[in-house]
């Protein structure tokens, strides 16, 4: 029975979803679109112009067959020097905002601060001057996953100190490019970062601790984000006059049935999940969700151990973390269905942070599928999670700093153009009902490493063939339709562009341009 009626649920959402599709609203002008990436994807240039290693660089050298295909991030899509290609492929879209990632250890080889690396640190003045001169805004994140490696055999988010680390890299960031980015994202996703690399032991640097490192991590990287945040505060934002905000990714979830037991399951996966790094930050209270707090400490004792393996904060710490960020940066791609029931019991490892937050989750199948076994499109979930962050953080401004689906190689990426309409009328329907959004990158520019994937998922909007060491980057259908509703700001679903006329016409183009100008030059002669 709890099928057909998790089936017929989602039916009416759809159903709810198409009616509103058909009002007609477009983004108004202030909302602004844009596109994603990360330097370890896409730079490549692995080991020059003086950058050290990341955690990347070395799972990459001592276990190459942890990847999906034995890949890696030495070259990528070349970005570190075909960046203002990138940049022409922003302006091609008419977005006018990116979303890219500095490299920790391009600009401080060995981690900390007391030798700069003035090569790394000239890269990014260059790319970041090339950005504005095109009309488009920087949004930085100062870490997306490269830690550096040295601090990494210090124990990494392990280990307390990297407070101080990170907010001595964060301070150089602001000295050397302050007074023009104005936009900065601390810290990428500390729930997927934390447990994929502690939980699951999928990425760098690969240290399996579900239940105690996986908590550490994230400890640490709260502390973290209050640490950059209060230098900003206290050292530069009356001069540069930025704003700050931290990236955290979230599931819509809802409950399989209407018992309480799954109704509870999914209040504490929201906890477990969302709230474990927004109630910190964007709460009135500050700290940990209570139900975190009282859930893990019984199961550590229960378990043998002396104190809890959620280590808490001092009261001071709780104040220090509480409201350090401007605007709340939400990266979102899919939706489960939670349960609570016999069946979970044994279900995950103890301890781990699944165990603690004792509910499980499965995806509805007739919800569209993709490469990625993770992702599902179900467009008003977006809708429903931007709702719930309204009215459970009294409505903080949000920018959607990612937002995709992942196909297999091709320009007709039909399930992405389907995926983006759905999920951008997702945004109108959040906006139409008070929320504050105001941003929306699309993840991604173009295809790159995806991690422990490697280049087997492919998030492009522009295709990228990485047989071809000019690394060639080729617009998709999705890019043209991205490109349509950056410039009508409506979504139009008979728009129905063919992306291989588009390039061909391109190429000719680009050659008919090149023989005037011939032309021109031998008449002036």
């Amino acid at each position: 029975m709890r099928p057909l009626i998790v089936f017929l649920a989602c039916c009416l959402a759809a159903v709810s979803a198409a009616a509103r599709n058909t009002t007609g609203r477009s983004f108004s002008s202030e909302f602004f679109f844009g596109a994603a990436t990360a330097s370890y994807q896409i730079e490549g240039a692995w080991d020059v112009d003086g950058k050290g290693w990341s955690i990347w660089d070395y799972l990459a050298r001592t276990d190459p067959d942890h990847v999906a295909d034995s890949s890696n991030g030495d070259i990528a899509a070349n970005s570190y020097y075909m960046y203002r290609r990138d940049i022409e492929m922003l302006k091609e879209l008419g977005v006018t905002h990116y979303r890219f990632s500095i490299s920790w250890p391009r600009i401080l080889p060995y981690g900390r601060a007391n030798y700069v690396n003035q090569r790394g640190v000239n890269h990014y003045n260059e790319f970041i001057d090339e950005l504005i001169a095109n009309g488009i805004t920087p949004f930085a994140t100062m870490y997306h996953w490269d830690l550096p490696q040295n601090l990494q055999e210090l124990g990494g988010w392990l280990n307390e100190e990297i407070v101080d680390w990170f907010g001595d890299y964060a301070r150089i960031l602001y000295q050397n490019f302050g007074d023009r980015v104005k936009h900065w994202l601390t810290i990428n996703e500390p729930y997927v970062h934390c447990n994929l690399a502690y939980g699951y032991s999928m990425h760098a640097p690969r240290i399996h601790s579900p239940g105690i490192g996986y908590y550490e991590c994230g400890r640490h990287i709260l502390l973290a984000n209050a640490r950059a945040y209060h230098i900003y505060d206290n050292e530069f934002r009356s001069v540069q006059g930025g704003k700050l905000g931290i990236v955290i990714s979230s599931e819509y979830v809802f409950p399989a049935s209407d018992s309480e037991e799954d109704i509870e399951a999914t209040r504490d996966y929201f906890e477990f999940h969302l709230g474990q790094y927004m109630n910190p930050i964007f709460s009135e209270t500050g700290n940990y969700p209570q139900v975190m707090i009282d859930r893990v400490a019984a199961a550590s004792l229960s378990q043998g151990y002396n104190s809890s393996r959620l280590r808490g904060f001092s009261e001071e710490q709780i104040e220090y973390i509480k409201g350090t960020a401007d605007f709340l940066g939400l990266n979102h791609y899919s939706t489960r269905i939670i349960y609570r029931n016999s069946s979970v019991i044994g279900m995950f490892e103890i301890p781990s942070h699944e165990d603690d937050t004792y509910a499980a989750s499965f995806q509805n199948e007739f919800w569209p599928a993709s490469q990625a076994p993770w992702i599902r499109e179900y467009g008003p979930g977006l809708y429903h999670l931007l709702v719930h962050i309204k009215d459970t953080y009294n409505n903080p401004l949000v920018y959607i700093t990612e937002n995709g689906v992942s196909t297999t190689a091709g320009l007709n990426d039909y399930n992405r153009v389907s995926y983006y309409r759905s999920y951008l009328n997702a945004v109108l329907d959040a906006i139409a009902e008070g929320c504050d959004v105001q941003g929306y990158f699309a993840w991604s520019l173009m295809d790159n490493f995806e991690w422990a994937l490697g280049y087997t998922q492919r998030f492009g909007l522009y295709e990228v063939d990485f047989g071809d060491p000019e690394r060639t980057r080729t617009p998709r259908k999705s890019a043209l339709v991205y490109k349509e509703i950056v410039r009508s700001r409506t979504i139009d679903y008979d728009y129905d562009p063919d992306p291989y006329a588009s390039n061909a016409y391109a190429s000719s183009a680009w050659l008919l341009s090149i023989v005037f100008a011939i032309v021109n030059v031998l008449i002036q002669l």
